[in-house]
């Protein structure tokens, strides 16, 4: 699988700068603070944002990402510090970076405040390095960002911490020519957290961006396997008969640590696993956090079904109701993973129609909630297909995707019993993580006429055999008579 190692070039940084005019002086930031949460697949990025208004009646603030962040950039929110409604957020790819609009929950006047504060989900931001591990070798990986968070608007401040969940960081940039802006230091470390700045008087035009901005590296240990689901197949079955939904998950799954080096020793692993000093990059066993209330899980691979898995279901809790409860579903492969290796398994599982779906009888509209995804902590999901198949004669059909989804499509699906097949939509996404695992909506009708379909023809489907079997009984086919 080709990766993703995105660098921003001085010629592209230089190419912010003249948009950044565009903004106008609106507002100084009178600080930024950028804390970066070093992962595996996933790195969370955190970016506080003290504004002062400049001038009367603002409404929008602006905010400047790269192409190359942007790119490596599965999701954002903005709030306002300390609250816990997003703010409406639009994008502006028309010049050389990405400009996000955020619009204030008030205009403010001239000298008025607000932190605001964006948060950010990375994939495929680190590479492991070295590329190649022995089974006993630890896991070392790189992330690489740029020094400085530019903006369109005038800093006064700035700093940039970045933590890794381990102290053991092997190394770090220091960066050069920053005397000017750094008064008391340009760079420290304590334990796992490495903190650039505080730089002062951070500017927006093209000199000092193509002069002063570069890109800094963080060497660092990390202590679990990086993986990544290649492609996701999630397939939604609803069905008013048994008055349950059917999920299915195809999964087709890749550590993208540090490759083995040298062969694999069963006998190594088996003595890693009983002193419970396991290398960080094999993956040997997984968790799901199912729905609550689900009933005929099944595991299987391409061998067939495995045993090695365990379902501690919770029982289901009353819609509307903000009690947070789950069933766990541990899976153990039916081999260790290794960097560079590969695992494809199918999971699925029912679950109570009436836990995911509400009808208006007033206009005869059922709704559907169906989760985009059942995250593995810790992944990212390069590619992403969701298919719901709605009831037969399923009529009126409309949906809504809670973010921004690759495509959508419409089709018929066939499956036994059916006379003219059900309608089924199906959703691609790219890049997901935990941040996406909310629901799509889909709302349709089904008359009485499609709910009797089925019986009907069931039961003309016996009728018809019993009518042709009491038929042969009195033919008679002898060629002659007794």
């Amino acid at each position: 699988m080709a990766r993703r190692w995105w660098t921003l070039p001085l010629f592209l940084v230089s190419a912010l700068a003249p948009s950044f005019s565009l903004a106008g002086p609106a507002f100084e930031n009178t600080a930024i603070v950028r804390t970066i949460e070093l992962g595996g697949s996933l790195v969370h990025v955190s970016t506080t944002y003290a504004v002062k208004a400049l001038e009367p009646g603002q409404t929008t603030y602006q905010i400047a990402l790269s192409k190359a962040e942007r790119a490596k950039t599965s999701w954002l929110e903005a709030k306002v510090k300390g609250q816990t409604t997003p703010l409406k957020l639009s994008e502006d790819e028309s010049s050389a970076e990405y400009l996000l609009s955020i619009s204030l929950p008030k205009a403010l006047a001239v000298n008025g405040t607000l932190n605001l504060v964006l948060e950010t989900m990375q994939t495929h931001a680190t590479r492991p390095f070295p590329e190649q591990a022995a089974q006993n070798e630890p896991q070392l990986l790189k992330y690489e960002t740029d020094l400085f968070t530019i903006s369109p608007y005038t800093t006064l401040v700035q700093r940039t911490k970045i933590k890794s969940i381990a102290p053991n960081v092997i190394s770090y940039t220091t960066p050069h020519d920053v005397d000017s802006f750094a008064r008391d230091g340009s760079v420290t470390k304590s334990g796992g957290t490495i903190t650039y700045g505080p730089y002062h008087d951070i500017q927006t035009d093209t000199d000092f961006v193509a002069k002063h901005q570069q890109s800094v590296s963080v060497h660092y240990s990390f202590d679990y396997p990086v993986i990544e689901v290649e492609t996701l197949r999630r397939t939604a079955e609803i069905s008013h008969w048994g008055s349950n939904l059917n999920i299915e998950d195809k999964a087709h799954l890749h550590n993208a640590g540090p490759t083995l080096k040298g062969h694999f020793s069963r006998l190594e692993y088996q003595s890693q696993t009983f002193q419970r000093k396991q290398a960080p990059h094999i993956l040997s066993d997984f968790t799901l956090h199912l729905p609550p209330g689900v009933t005929n899980a099944y595991f299987y691979d391409q061998n067939g079904n495995v045993s090695t898995s365990h379902l501690r279901t919770a029982p289901s809790v009353a819609k509307g109701s903000k009690a947070v409860q789950y069933s766990v579903l541990q899976l153990r492969p039916r081999y260790p993973v290794l960097g560079g290796w590969n695992y494809s398994y199918t999971i699925g599982f029912d679950t109570p129609l009436q836990d995911s779906v509400s009808y208006d009888a007033k206009d005869g509209v059922y709704t559907v909630g169906v989760p985009v995804l059942t995250p593995i902590p810790g992944t990212v999901v390069n590619d992403a297909e969701v298919k719901i198949i709605l009831p037969e004669g399923s009529t009126n059909v409309k949906f809504i995707s809670p973010f921004p989804e690759i495509s959508n499509s419409m089709s018929t699906h066939i499956s036994y019993l059916d006379t003219v097949g059900r309608p089924a939509v199906t959703f691609t996404y790219k890049d997901l993580t935990y941040k996406h695992t909310d629901n799509i909506y889909v709302s349709y009708q089904v008359p009485l006429s499609a709910h009797l379909k089925k019986v009907l023809s069931v039961s003309a489907a016996f009728f018809s055999l019993f009518a042709f079997a009491f038929m042969t009984r009195r033919v008679n086919l002898k060629l002659h008579k007794k």
